[in-house]
Order: structure tokens, then sequence, then C-alpha cells
């Protein structure tokens, strides 16, 4: 499907759909006013009898209205005028797209784009109504039989259109739209590879698309390390989760290099678990399918970087995605064991599932040894503690600078993918006091309080000498069965941000 900006006329669209917004208690918007006196108050009759209150996400398709040149005409419930907000926009976004994907029509032109925000403009506007359709309409068919596949429906709609008032407003609108189709594009990209099953996502074929990607033209640059290289780093933390899987780990890095020569980049690490079934301590059986899903910090480093580099933002920026299994054989690390990091710092295993601060805290510290990032933002399905403490509907946020945390705060704001942001004060740090290592990979003292920053100040031991904050996508990443893509708009928004900010200076 391809889509378009523009500013027209809504009686005058020769389209086979034309959506306009309804305001709760019958109140028409401007568009929809507009096609009311078009078609001799077709839209206020239908109103008085009934059909269409303009309750929020209420749809109501009319064919044929007098006065228009479109087949049809979607009015769509905006809710409460007085409280239309970015959380409304939104879902009169979705409702029109579900809407209009069941009926027949081949194009379409939405007005909702038309109304106000406040805090936001007509670049918002587009950008989030192309966000929130591309969302609404991505469906993973991958692994269907090829009958199945051919027996699935598909949807007619090959141009949609989102209308801006004034043709001043047109350069806003398209900047809106590049931006989010290329965030789309990374969002749709972290999906499929977290949708895709263990047997087939394997550290090997998240190697194998990130050379893909390497090689596509991208302006990515990929290299793959394989067990003995890292064997030589010293990456004994990383390596002895790897232990247990006949799956080969691999160590991913992407780099994407297209700022000034002399600026360190910023690195994103994300956590590449290809399946989780916790190692000698072993998870429950209940829910262990959804564990295929413990890589998608890593699928969202593929995601922001695809993203950056489809909008050529003139930045530096190195992806590291530190991937293996962690099952279990003869060779599996043992609770108790002791490995020693690349850091040089000595890790006290006392429970094999807490087992991503272990394969990130190796590639935090090669992060930091070979670029020196200017920034450090990882981001990993960590802890069960932050889907209690926080829900689905905000990622759990650490950092050890307010500035960044401020940033990445404010981008997931603005983009809807938002975090929050929980403490890692010094007192912390007794919490992983070991009695025969540096540090245990558990909390030694409080029991099961604080979970998610447990894990958080773990990963802080090894990114002490960076500028650098920690996602926790445990709640996020995943919604029933499905991969959701974040944070990838959140990460993608930020370097947008701050490629903007670079510009401004």
């Amino acid at each position: 499907m391809e889509y378009f900006v523009k500013s027209g006329n809504p009686e005058k669209q020769r389209v086979a759909c034309v959506i306009v917004g309804i305001f709760d208690r019958r109140a028409p918007s401007e568009a929809a006013e507009t096609i009311d006196r078009a078609g001799d108050g077709i839209i206020g009759s239908v109103m008085r009898r009934g059909d269409m209150d303009g309750k929020l996400g209420q749809t109501l398709l009319l064919h044929n209205v007098p006065g228009t040149f479109a087949d049809r005409v979607m009015l769509v419930g905006l809710g409460k005028e007085r409280s239309f907000d970015e959380a409304a926009f939104r879902k009169a976004m979705i409702a029109s797209a579900k809407a209009l994907r069941a009926t027949g029509s081949i194009d379409a032109v939405n007005f909702i784009t038309h109304l106000p925000i406040k805090g936001r403009d007509y670049q918002w506007n587009v950008q989030q109504a192309a966000l929130v359709t591309e969302d609404t309409y991505y469906r993973f068919d991958e692994c269907r039989g090829e009958k199945a596949r051919e027996d699935l429906p598909v949807s007619k709609l090959e141009r949609y259109t989102f209308d801006v008032p004034r043709r001043s407003d047109l350069p806003a609108g398209e900047k809106g739209l590049a931006e989010a189709l290329a965030i789309a594009k990374g969002v749709n990209l972290a999906k499929n590879l977290a949708n895709l099953p263990g047997n087939l996502c394997t550290p090997t074929y998240l190697a194998e698309q990130a050379l893909k990607i390497g090689k596509a033209g991208s302006g990515i640059k990929t290299k793959v390390l394989d067990t003995a290289e890292m064997e030589k780093l010293g990456m004994g933390s990383f390596l002895s989760v790897a232990r247990g899987s006949s799956q080969p780990p691999k160590l991913i890095i992407m780099e994407y290099l297209h700022g000034p020569k002399d600026e360190k980049p910023i690195a994103l690490v994300g956590k590449g678990l290809t399946f989780d079934a916790g190692g000698i301590s072993i998870k429950p059986a209940a829910q262990m399918d959804e564990m295929k899903f413990d890589m998608c910090g890593g699928a969202s480093v593929f995601g922001a970087l695809t993203a950056i580099a489809e909008l050529k933002l003139p930045l530096n920026v190195v992806g590291i995605v530190p991937a293996t299994e962690n099952l279990i054989n003869g060779d599996a690390v043992k609770p108790g064991d002791i490995v020693t990091s690349m850091a040089g710092i000595t890790i006290e295993v006392l429970n094999t599932d807490a087992e991503g601060r272990l394969i990130l805290c190796d590639a935090l510290t090669y992060a930091e040894k070979f670029y020196e990032p200017s920034l450090c933002v990882d981001m990993a399905t960590l802890t069960g503690a932050c889907v209690v403490a926080l829900g689905s509907h905000a990622s759990g946020l650490f950092a050890n600078n307010s500035a960044l945390a401020r940033a990445l705060l404010a981008a997931g704001e603005q983009i809807g993918d938002r975090a929050w942001e929980l403490p890692m004060w010094p007192e912390y740090d007794e919490n992983i006091r070991s009695d025969f290592a540096d540090v245990a990979n558990i909390a030694t003292r409080g029991g099961r309080e604080a979970g998610a920053i447990i894990g958080a100040t773990f990963l802080h031991r090894f990114t002490r000498k960076m500028k650098w904050a920690h996602l926790d996508i445990a709640g996020t990443a995943w919604v029933g069965k499905k991969a959701s893509g974040r944070p990838v708009p959140q990460l993608s928004q930020w370097l947008i941000n701050v490629a903007a900010k670079k510009t401004e200076e």
C-alpha cells in the first residue's frame, strides 16, 4: 500500500472512501460539516436517528452521499471535543483503519489529520496516523502453510492519503509521513524477527539477517564474532549462558557511521536470547513458548538501525546484539558457578534464569572498549518484576545520566512509546554483593524486592564510565502472543531528535 499527503476539500475527493470525524453528542468536525452541507444535511439526519453519536472509536459507513464524489463516507467517533488528545487521536485512527480495511475500498482520504491537538503539529498528526495504521495492518503469516496463506483475506486498499488543512502544511505532513514509514519499517522488522519461533530464529539466523542488511545498500556495515573470537576477548559471562545450547552464540555488531568522522558513536545494545528456558533454573512450562520473545531487545536494535538508515540521519550509531539460547545440557552453567566477565569482574551465578544480564554485561564492555560511545542505551526483556511494577503500558527506564533519561522519556511521550524512570540508587549495590565473587547475578539481600532495579544495578557495574540508560521492556515487547515492536519507535524518535538538535547547533 502507498501513502500520500495532500490538501483538498472533503466533498471533492474522487476516491472510494472519505473519512471524517464526529465528536461526542453528535458534534461534527469541520470536514464532516462540509460534507453535511454538500449532502443537504445527510450526516445530521443520520445522527438524529441515533446511528452515530460520536463515541470514541465508533464508526459508520455511508454510501453514495449526495454532493460528494466519493463512493463512501466514513464517520468516526472522536469522543468529547474538550478532551480530544493524543490518545484519542490514535484510537480514532485505529478505528478508521480497521473499518476501512473491512470495506472494498482501493483508495481513501482521511481528514481526521486536520484536527488540532494541544502541543502537536501536522507533522505529528500525519506521523501518528501512518504509524498506527501500519501497526493495525501488520500481519505475520510466515509460518502458515502455502494453502492456508492462499486462503487468507487480502485487503484491496492500495492508496491511503492523509489530508492537511492548507498547502503550507504539506511539508510538515510529508516529513511526518517519511518518518512514520521509516520507523514502521523498523518496527515491522523487529516484529517479524520476534514472532519467528526459536527453531527458526536462532543466533545464527539473527546473524545472517544482520549480514543481509549490511549487504543491502542500507549504509550499515555488519560483522559477527563467533565463539573463538569471544573467548579471546574474555567474554566468560556471555559464553557461560551459551554452554547449555547446541546453537553457537553470536555477537552481532552493526555500524551506521554517517555522522562526523571524529564524533563518537551512540551505542545501542540489545539482549538477543532467541529462546530462554531458564537453564538449570528452569522456567515453569506455562507460557514458556513466549520465551522466543526474549530476543526483542536485539530485534529492536535491528529495527532502530533500519529506521535511521531509511531516514539517512547524519549520526554515528553502533548496534550490538549478543545472541544465544539459554537451555540445558551436561555442560550448562550451574547455580553457584563463578564466571569471569570481559571487564574482569567475577560473577556468582546464583540463578541461571537471570541470564540476560550475563550476556549484556559483556556486550556493554565490548561497546565501551571498542567504541567509547558518547551515549549508550541497552534494551532487554530483563525482569518479570518490571511487568509487575509497570504492566504493559510503559517500559522501565534506568539511567546514570539525567539528560539522557529526560531525552528518552520525552521521545517516548512524543511518539506514544512511553517509559517510566525508576531509581538506581547506590544503596541497591549492597543487594548484589556476593560472598565468593565480585558480584552476584541476583539479589543476595532483600529477597525478591525491587527485581527490575537489581537487574539494572547489576548492569550499571559495567557501565559506570559511560553515559548509559537501560530499558527493561519485559512488559512492552509483546502483547498476548504477538510482538509489539517496542521500543523501536521510542529509540527512533530519540535518534531523530538527537540529529535535529545537532542540525540546529
